[in-house]
């Protein structure tokens, strides 16, 4: 009885110590819009292992893909009223809440991934206005890649001329929408998970985006028509909730931006080495890959510049026009 017994404290003391050591374990919630097979899954894996391991485990990060918690303007609302932790969109859904960052949306800013990184790790202005971030509720951590902005569509797309007439999904981003305009779509706003299901039924005629959310999400399904126009540089910056950020202590803050970075390095070598692979892959299933002449879509949307000026000024423009054409005269194209 008395050996029992002392089985008995043994294992009510083990449990005790078991249920303290997991109830010093924070779950924080990880929401994107991604596919569990896509690059930011994979990215989010990386970072949330990293931050484990770094913090000793007393932080889970609990990944949600394909928009479970909610689509990308929802998330980052979530964001700033401490729903969600982490999450992780274009730069452009994050101006809704400061207006500036759809400067970095204007088209043809840079042609390279490595001038990409370079604007958006080096660049005076957008560190500036990334800084700006914390007082509206969230926090950018590093920025994971996307890849450049092209088209899927119902129908070619060789010219401006082709797009007359034609309705194109958009984010709630002027700078794209002006895009989109001044190449000659008339343009609809919508999540990207109502996107599928609207080209099919026929609503819109194609959406844009970088090919690793075209092979992510399968657009080429319904919109097999895969235009390489490369018009946007539209990489992901990472982001965290300030009311978690601030509960954080200095050393956990050190750890959670260290996985950050780590996992930044991951998704952009993932993705630019994928693209190619990709491409392949979605030709195989059906779709067409072209690559039209560019000089008309240039020509197209150098409207947007000025509009730009008028909106945002031209202090603001030109200055990242100043940045981006100095990032291209450094790392000049090899293509």
């Amino acid at each position: 009885m008395k050996t029992s017994l002392k089985i008995i404290a043994a294992a009510t003391a083990a449990f005790g110590m078991f249920a303290t050591a997991a109830s010093a374990q924070t779950v924080l919630k990880f929401s994107h819009t991604d596919n569990p097979g896509g690059s930011r899954q994979a990215a989010a894996e990386v970072f949330a292992g990293k931050v484990a391991e770094y913090t000793e485990g007393r932080y889970e990060i609990r990944i949600f893909p394909s928009g479970q918690l909610a689509n990308d303007p929802k998330a980052i609302e979530q964001l700033q009223l401490g729903g969600v932790d982490f999450t992780v969109s274009a730069t452009g859904s994050y101006a809704t809440h400061l207006t500036t960052l759809n400067l970095t949306a204007m088209p043809f800013l840079v042609d390279t991934y490595e001038q990409g990184w370079a604007f958006y790790d080096n660049s005076e202005w957008l560190q500036a206005e990334f800084a700006k971030l914390p007082a509206v509720g969230f926090r950018v951590l590093s920025t994971w890649e996307a890849g450049f902005r092209s088209f899927t569509t119902t129908m070619p797309l060789n010219s401006p001329a082709d797009a007359v007439g034609k309705k194109m999904r958009v984010f709630p981003n002027d700078m794209i929408r002006w895009t989109m305009e001044a190449i000659g779509f008339q343009t609809v706003v919508m999540p990207i998970t109502d996107v599928y299901l609207a080209i099919q039924q026929g609503t819109v005629n194609g959406q844009e985006n970088p090919v690793d959310t075209i092979k992510s999400l399968r657009f080429y399904e319904v919109a097999p028509h895969i235009t390489l126009t490369r018009h946007v540089y539209s990489p992901l910056p990472l982001t965290v909730s300030e009311q978690t950020w601030q509960k954080f202590s200095e050393a956990d803050k050190a750890a959670v931006m260290k996985a950050a970075a780590e996992a930044s390095a991951f998704s952009r070598d993932l993705v630019k080495n994928s693209v190619d692979k990709q491409l392949e892959e979605m030709k195989a299933a059906g779709a067409t890959v072209s690559v039209p002449v560019i000089g008309p879509f240039r020509e197209a949307v150098a409207s947007v510049y000025d509009k730009a000026r008028d909106v945002y000024g031209a202090e603001a423009v030109d200055k990242v026009l100043a940045d981006t054409a100095k990032i291209r005269e450094m790392m000049p194209s090899t293509n």
